[in-house]
């Protein structure tokens, strides 16, 4: 005795058509409020790339000192906490491998230099990135990062 059951559907689920634009004009709205915000996080994450680095050089100087009793010069610039300056004042405690992780100084997130000052304007020494453009002032992106400001 076996029963068969057999389920005769005449109704097909789905969505309509109009269903499927309503959801796609809101996603649409909710991709309009959030891409630029998210394109916007680069140039923020270089700032911050900026400041971190900025910070490094300031400690790798701080050792410099501690070692030598004295910051290198803008002469000597922040290649003397990658091999032993050989003009101004001669560091006699340099210490044998540098003062910078990688032995090189690194370029800030722009691909350019960082400007180094000793003695410097705001205080003994000044390392500044000049942001995006590379170039003195400027807003945005392209706001100077600058040694003092960083808290």
């Amino acid at each position: 005795m076996h029963k068969r059951f057999f389920k005769k559907t005449t109704e097909i689920n789905g969505f309509t058509l109009i269903e499927l634009m309503v959801v796609i004009v809101i996603l649409g709205i909710l991709a309009g409020l959030i891409v630029p915000r998210i394109m916007s996080r680069p140039g923020e994450a270089k700032q911050m790339k900026a400041r971190i680095q900025i910070e490094s050089l300031e400690t790798a100087l701080k050792l410099y000192k501690l070692d030598n009793g004295f910051y290198p010069t803008t002469e000597q610039g922040l290649q003397a906490l990658v091999e032993p300056p050989e003009t101004g004042n001669i560091p006699k405690n340099w210490k044998s491998g540098g003062y910078l992780e990688k032995g090189k100084v690194p370029l800030d997130p722009w691909g350019n230099d960082f400007i180094y000052l000793s003695p410097g304007i705001n205080g003994e020494y000044d390392i500044t990135s000049y942001g995006a453009d590379g170039v003195p002032e400027g807003e945005g992106e392209d706001k100077d990062i600058n040694n003092w400001e960083i808290e």
